[in-house]
């Protein structure tokens, strides 16, 4: 093949990448309503939305407390239809308004995707979170650092440059942001292998082999935690932690037909900019 075939052959290849990864992507959030989503909150029987709590106004998914006279500890969690191994989320997101009454200190401009979550259905009615890894949302107060992108782990461990992580919560590099500012959350999810973390296309934290372990969270079913299994995929989850938050976009390209093609899974995610 001469070097001008050759030339319009990878054209044609690369064109061909990026239109599918124009074309690849689910809106996981359609803009108009929760259809496609389940609810479970705290201290409440699944799929009931207590006060309200997640609803769509104007494009956006919005969690509010106006329902409820005190937040007391009742963490809620919407969770997507079908669960996922292999994939990109991508989410753009702001924090607005004031805290719940008896939200908790450090629940102040705080949320979270929920990647690998059990399914929900299987919470118990006082669970506090689903045992899950969490890419942890934060707000900063206009003057500290906080970074957002950052990863908890409840009733998971996670590996940091092959050493077992413990601790509940590992903050990333990420910038802060302050005010009532958009941010765009990616979330590059491959099965237990690896998980990438990217704020504003900034790769901020990297982690390996999820599994089901370790605590930080409560009133679960003991059958449902099963310490040591590797977490290979799961259901996704945003909160409700007291704090006022608004989702514009919530989408997912699923990598799943590309998990057992190395060469093929790289050049899709070269050509959606996350290699």
């Amino acid at each position: 093949m001469s070097r001008y075939n050759i030339l319009v052959a990878t054209i044609i290849l690369f064109s061909g990448l990026n239109s599918h990864a124009q074309k690849g992507w689910i809106n996981l959030f359609n803009g108009k309503d929760l259809i496609d989503w389940n609810i479970k909150i705290a201290k409440h029987n699944y799929n009931d939305n207590y006060g309200n709590t997640f609803y769509v106004e104007n494009g956006l998914m919005k969690v509010k407390y106006d329902g409820y006279e005190n937040f007391d500890k009742q963490y809620g969690h919407i969770f997507y239809k079908k669960p996922y191994s292999y994939y990109l989320l991508k989410i753009e997101y702001r924090f607005v308004g004031e805290q719940a009454k008896g939200g908790e200190g450090w629940a102040w401009r705080n949320s979270g995707a929920m990647l690998h979550c059990q399914d929900p259905a299987t919470m118990l009615k006082d669970q506090n979170f689903p045992i899950s890894v969490e890419g942890q949302l934060l707000g900063g107060n206009g003057k500290d650092e906080r970074p957002t992108g950052n990863v908890c782990t409840p009733g998971t461990t996670i590996e940091i440059k092959d050493n077992l992580f413990t601790p509940h919560c590992l903050n990333s590099t990420s910038k802060t942001y302050h005010g009532d500012q958009w941010v765009t959350a990616e979330f590059l999810v491959l099965g237990d292998s690896v998980i990438k973390h990217i704020i504003n296309g900034d790769t901020v934290l990297t982690y390996t082999k999820p599994k089901i372990g370790g605590g930080d969270v409560a009133n679960f079913d003991p059958k449902v935690k099963e310490d040591g299994k590797a977490l290979t995929g799961g259901y996704i989850s945003l909160q409700s932690e007291s704090h006022p938050i608004e989702f514009r976009t919530v989408k997912l390209f699923d990598l799943q037909p590309y998990a057992k093609d190395e060469k093929k899974l790289g050049k899709v995610l070269k050509s959606l900019g996350k290699e």
